[in-house]
C-alpha cells in the first residue's frame, strides 16, 4: 500500500475512533501519536495523516454541513460510522488539499469504503464525493 493510502486509512481510523468516543479528532490524534512514540507496535502517525485529521477538525462544521446537505435521505447520525469517517476525510482532502488530484481522492475513498464498510458503501461514497467534486468551486468558504 502506498504511503498516502496508508495515511488516509489511518486518518479514517482516527476519525472513526473520535466519532465513536464522541471525542475531538485532535485529542484522538494526539493519543495515537503518543502511543506510537511509547510502543513501536502501535501504528505510526505520518505527517499526512495528521494533516488530514487536523484539516477535517478545522473545517468540521462546514464539511458535516455539506455531507448532510448532499447525502439525500441519509442524515449524518444514520450513516454507518465508517462511511461518515471516510466522507469527512475525503471531503476535506477534496475541497482543501489542492495538491491531490480529485480522481485520486475519490478512488481512495471508494477503496476504503470497499475494504471497511458495507456492500452499498462504495457507490454511496462515490456518488456523494462526485457531487462535491462537481460543485467544488462553489463550496469552499
Amino acid at each position: 500500500m502506498a504511503a498516502r493510502s496508508k495515511a488516509r486509512a489511518r486518518a479514517v481510523q482516527i476519525l472513526f475512533e473520535a466519532d465513536q468516543r464522541d471525542s475531538r479528532p485532535g485529542t484522538v490524534l494526539a493519543e495515537w501519536m503518543s502511543h506510537a512514540r511509547e510502543d513501536e507496535r502501535h501504528p505510526r502517525v505520518t505527517e499526512y495523516t495528521a494533516k488530514l485529521v487536523e484539516g477535517y477538525a478545522e473545517h468540521a462544521e462546514r464539511i458535516d454541513e455539506l455531507i448532510a446537505a448532499y447525502a439525500v435521505g441519509w442524515p449524518l447520525d444514520r450513516m454507518p460510522g465508517v462511511d461518515r469517517s471516510i466522507l469527512r476525510m475525503a471531503a476535506y482532502e477534496l475541497l482543501w488539499e489542492d495538491d491531490t488530484p480529485d480522481a485520486v481522492v475519490l478512488d481512495e475513498a471508494v477503496q476504503l469504503a470497499r475494504e471497511y464498510s458495507t456492500d452499498d458503501s462504495p457507490g454511496f461514497v462515490n456518488g456523494l464525493l462526485g457531487r462535491l467534486k462537481d460543485l467544488k468551486p462553489t463550496l469552499r468558504r
